[in-house]
């Protein structure tokens, strides 16, 4: 409070403030105030999520036709890289080192097709997911919008991809023997079940890169044993046979394999449900929920950090 003086002048009043003693939190919410950026609770943020859900599908696609925008080739690079891919793995892994061992001939090649494309499916995921701050510090620090909506863009940017190549790998399919037929609908549980999964772990890596920006460094060598102990290449059954049992399951079970072994299923004719670890849906199932409601969580605790310092 203040007063005039006789001659004019100002004087500080001695009658204390209504806002003195009130501690910095209670003076912001007595007028109505709050921190700027500060994580909303967890429905909220849901909601403010679903809320951005146009934004992210046209994120989503202006990422992907972008990918291979200055390629002479385009878009036709998502089908030709994993092709590619799997045809060094063939020449190697088929070839050199024998590893189609217990499948015929017409069955190996759609197995290793298959497998790249899902794996690279998660490992595309996984890279795109752990720059998903870090690479886009600008966009995050100008506009005030949910952050788990770049992650999640990331993930639906290559379902995207994969559906475009899925194309190539249904004529693959067919053309060693493979027609359509009723196991073909189970493709769509399974690509929805290892789409959670993926941005699940896209949320986790996101979180991780946007403190430790190195970790896109490291990322590809962790992949790479992930896609090693995952059977892209051989079939874990038949390599492991011989070892104890709880060693199969146990690298049968990891979710890379699984997703794998179901689409495998799904597609190709001669790839029995002996193949298939026991209880595989309820395991797919399993790392689906688990990581993507821990991921989503983990990454929405963080949510006011991320863009800062």
């Amino acid at each position: 409070m203040s007063e005039k003086t006789h001659d004019g002048g100002v004087a500080v009043s001695d009658r204390p403030s209504p806002d003195d003693g009130l501690t910095a939190a209670e003076l912001a919410a007595k007028h109505g105030l709050s921190v700027s950026g500060a994580r909303p609770g967890l429905a909220e943020y849901v909601r403010q999520l679903w809320g951005r859900r146009h934004f992210i599908l046209a994120f989503s696609q202006a990422k992907l036709t972008a990918q291979y925008s200055e390629a002479k080739l385009g878009q036709l690079w998502q089908v030709a890289t994993p092709l590619l891919n799997a045809f060094v793995y063939y020449l190697i892994f088929g070839l050199i080192l024998k590893a189609s061992r217990g499948m015929s001939h017409g069955t190996y090649i759609p197995f290793l097709v298959t497998g790249v494309f899902v794996f690279t499916f998660t490992q595309s995921s996984i890279m795109a997911g752990v720059r998903a701050i870090s690479g886009n510090l600008g966009l995050v620090r100008a506009l005030h919008f949910p952050r788990a909506s770049l992650p999640v863009s990331f993930a639906l940017q290559q379902l995207q991809q994969l559906l475009f190549s899925m194309v190539v790998l249904f004529a693959v399919a067919v053309g060693f023997g493979s027609y359509p037929s009723l196991s073909w609908l189970l493709i769509v549980p399974a690509l929805v079940l290892q789409f959670l999964f993926n941005t699940g772990l896209a949320l986790i890596v996101a979180r991780m890169g946007a403190k430790t920006p190195d970790l896109a460094q490291l990322m590809p060598f962790i992949l790479r044993t992930w896609m090693y102990a995952s059977g892209v290449m051989f079939s874990l059954h038949t390599m492991l046979a011989g070892r104890p049992e709880w060693v199969i399951r146990a690298l049968q079970v990891n979710p890379a394999a699984v997703y794998m072994d179901l689409m495998r299923f799904a597609l190709i004719k001669d790839y029995g449900a002996d193949k298939l670890p026991p209880h595989v849906w309820a395991i797919a199932l399993f790392w689906a929920v688990v990581v993507f409601v821990g991921g989503f969580v983990y990454f929405w605790k963080a949510e006011e950090r991320y863009g800062r310092g």
